[in-house]
């Protein structure tokens, strides 16, 4: 996938195509978003951005590098993750030390999955990089909140927030949570609203986005003023908004997907 072709996300990734495209590429990134969402997977397709040659700011995903990043052997792209619950001092000094080495190609990139498990020598050990990064170097920081991270880590980077990017846009999510709610306010019976939501429970990110989004169609109800906002009281939209973040929760505890959503099914339609 090249990096125009991720969808939930298009104002974001047109900025950053310009800014590659007009080399005023960061030293730093956040890139927050949930725990289903791959960030991983959009940090590579922005590294490929910034250094493919065939398509600047785009990826073309059939050159050298593009195939190395792909693989996974691409020689100064650089990768730390948690040992076991955190990032420790450690494996940022092993990267400082990593990015110290002239790269092969023009620049050395760092990827921090879960950047926001460092512990707190290992984000005052990350400042040294951010405060002097080694000319050319890109550092790549995934969170899922980066209110985790120490105010002078988050001055120095630019932040973004990720939407959800999976097989369906979140505009066409959004379509299909009003769709269901107004399943819900019909009254229709159990076995189509259960057919209505049977693709979304078998993946952890559509399941995500379908919960953001029907918690959203249900606010928005509040405010709107719209004919259908009418057809229902305020309690009943702060009940169910109560409900979606129940199912939430179960999903976070442990809690099967499918039989979160089908209770959230029953209990928001009776």
């Amino acid at each position: 996938m090249k990096f125009q072709q991720i969808q939930g996300n298009e104002a974001l990734v047109s900025r950053l195509t310009s800014a590659i495209q007009n080399g005023n590429v960061s030293h730093a990134y956040i890139f927050e978003g949930e725990a289903v969402l791959d960030k991983k997977a959009f940090a590579e397709m922005f590294v490929k951005a910034i250094l493919c040659k065939e398509e600047l700011g785009v990826g073309c995903g059939h050159c050298l590098a593009c195939q190395k990043i792909d693989h996974g052997n691409y020689e100064d792209l650089i990768y730390v993750e948690a040992e076991g619950s955190s990032i420790k001092d450690e494996a940022i000094e092993k990267m400082q030390n990593r990015l110290r080495i002239k790269p092969y190609g023009e620049r050395n990139i760092a990827i921090i999955c879960d950047a926001d498990t460092m512990t707190l020598r290992a984000q005052n050990r990350l400042l040294k990089t951010l405060e002097e990064p080694p000319k050319g170097t890109v550092l790549i920081l995934l969170s899922e909140n980066m209110e985790n991270l120490v105010q002078t880590i988050l001055s120095r980077c630019v932040k973004y927030r990720l939407h959800y990017f999976g097989r369906e846009s979140y505009e066409g999510m959004l379509k299909t949570a009003g769709a269901i709610a107004d399943m819900l306010l019909e009254g229709q019976p159990f076995y189509k609203r259960k057919e209505a939501i049977a693709d979304i429970m078998k993946d952890a990110g559509q399941t995500n986005a379908f919960l953001d989004a029907l918690e959203k169609t249900y606010r928005d109800l509040l405010i709107d003023g719209s004919e259908k906002g009418r057809l229902y009281k305020k309690s009943q939209i702060y009940k169910n908004v109560a409900l979606i973040e129940q199912a939430r929760r179960q999903i976070q505890r442990g809690v099967a997907k499918s039989y979160a959503l089908k209770e959230l099914m029953i209990k928001i339609g009776g």
